[in-house]
Formats: structure tokens, C-alpha cells, sequence
């Protein structure tokens, strides 16, 4: 197979927890409205963009992560990957919410928001988006510079990257009132993005086992949160 193939592929498969979420918001009638999907999907790709040129100002510092040995290692991880793209991300979503916010109030209301779901829960699903639509393009990116592992990325990113999203989104929402429950739970996207990179790297089965584990169970609580706070139930 061509590698515009294998590159078609990877997005497909990439795309389907993206096409998966728009259904389920649709099947349960969720107050979303689709601009608010399609935005939230956009500031994702944005956000990728962004968060390579932070990691392009963090590769000048190769000596540090390369001559630091086990902490320049974990910086590489943590810093340089995790922090880099939830920075992005977070940054990208601080925009797009602000301007929801601005946009619901010369309206009065946004048109997609209903009284007895919280502004933490819409933007915890908006960054849940986000995170998706940041998964498609790494998706692409990795499996065109690294087939040999792109099929695992694929599979674990785009729920990875959704829980991260989530966490990020939500962090925006909270920090007028909680800021420090705001700053643990973006903190939180970088821990779970940075063990989830860390279990990658090592060699074998079991490794790679926890980092499937380690996205999947993180969008599941995600996904919870996000189902009962559209209830109206407290996030």
C-alpha cells in the first residue's frame, strides 16, 4: 500500500472517536450546537500547529534534555511533549470559550446552552473536542514519520488527547471560582499525557498495555463527567 494510503487510513481511523462523540451528542440531544462542535474541532488543529512551534523553541535546548540524563530525559517527556501540547491546547480553548462567552452575552444566552448545564461542562466538552481534532493531525504526522508504531498512536492518541482536552477545557471553566482546583486538574492533563508518552517509550507488551489502559480509562471518566454534567448534575 502507497503511503497516501496508509495516510488515509490512519485518518480515518483517527477520526472515528471524532465521529463517534459528534452521534452520541446527537442521539442524546445535547444542547451543542454544531458551530460550537466545529469550533472546538478547529481550535484542536490550531492548537497542534501551535504546540509544534513551542516544541521547535524547546528543541534548541537539545544539549539540556540529551546531557541531562534521566531528568533531562523525563524533561524531554514531560516538558518538551506533555506540557508543550497541553499548553497549546489550553491556550486555544482560553480563546475559543472567551469568545463563546463574549458571543453569549450579546446574545443573552448562547443559543446552545441550556440553564441547568454548567459552563464547566460545556467547556469540558468543547476541550474534549479539542482534543480530538488535535489527535487526527498528530495521528497523521507520526504515522507518515513512524509506520512501524503509528498503528498503536493511532488507536491510544485521539482518547488520550481527548482526556487531556477535557481536563484542559474544564480548567479554563473553573479558574474564575476554583482557581487552584482549575491549575491541579490542567496539571493533571500533563501527568496523564507525559506517563501515557513514558509507557510508549519502553520496550515490550506490558508497557504498552498501561499506556492503552492509561487513555482509555482516562476518556472513560472523561466521557462520565461530561454524560452526568449534561444531566445537570454537578462536574
Amino acid at each position: 500500500m502507497s503511503g497516501f494510503g496508509v495516510l488515509i487510513i490512519l485518518l480515518f481511523i483517527s477520526s472515528i472517536p471524532v465521529i463517534a462523540v459528534f452521534i452520541w451528542f446527537r442521539l442524546a440531544r445535547y444542547p451543542f450546537s454544531l458551530p460550537r462542535f466545529s469550533f472546538s474541532l478547529l481550535a484542536g488543529a490550531v492548537s497542534f500547529f501551535s504546540a509544534l512551534f513551542l516544541q521547535s523553541i524547546f528543541a534548541d535546548k537539545n544539549e539540556f534534555f540529551y546531557t541531562a540524563g534521566k531528568w533531562g530525559f523525563i524533561a524531554e517527556i514531560f516538558v518538551r511533549i506533555a506540557f508543550t501540547e497541553e499548553f497549546s491546547r489550553l491556550i486555544v480553548l482560553i480563546i475559543l470559550l472567551s469568545a463563546i462567552r463574549w458571543l453569549s452575552s450579546a446574545k443573552q444566552r448562547d443559543s446552545g446552552l441550556d440553564a441547568n448545564i454548567s459552563a464547566v461542562t460545556m467547556a469540558s466538552a468543547s476541550g474534549l473536542i479539542a482534543g480530538l481534532g488535535f489527535a487526527i493531525l498528530e495521528s497523521a504526522v507520526y504515522g507518515a514519520s513512524n509506520p512501524g508504531n503509528a498503528l498503536l498512536r493511532t488507536f491510544t492518541a485521539a482518547p488520550l488527547h481527548g482526556a487531556c482536552g477535557f481536563r484542559a477545557g474544564s480548567s479554563v471553566a473553573m479558574f474564575s471560582e476554583r482557581p487552584v482546583s482549575a491549575i491541579l486538574r490542567f496539571l493533571s492533563a500533563i501527568v496523564i499525557h507525559g506517563i501515557y508518552n513514558f509507557m510508549l517509550i519502553i520496550p515490550g507488551f506490558i508497557p504498552s498495555i498501561a499506556a492503552i489502559l492509561i487513555a482509555l480509562s482516562a476518556l472513560a471518566s472523561s466521557l462520565l463527567v461530561i454524560r452526568n454534567g449534561m444531566k445537570g448534575e454537578n462536574v
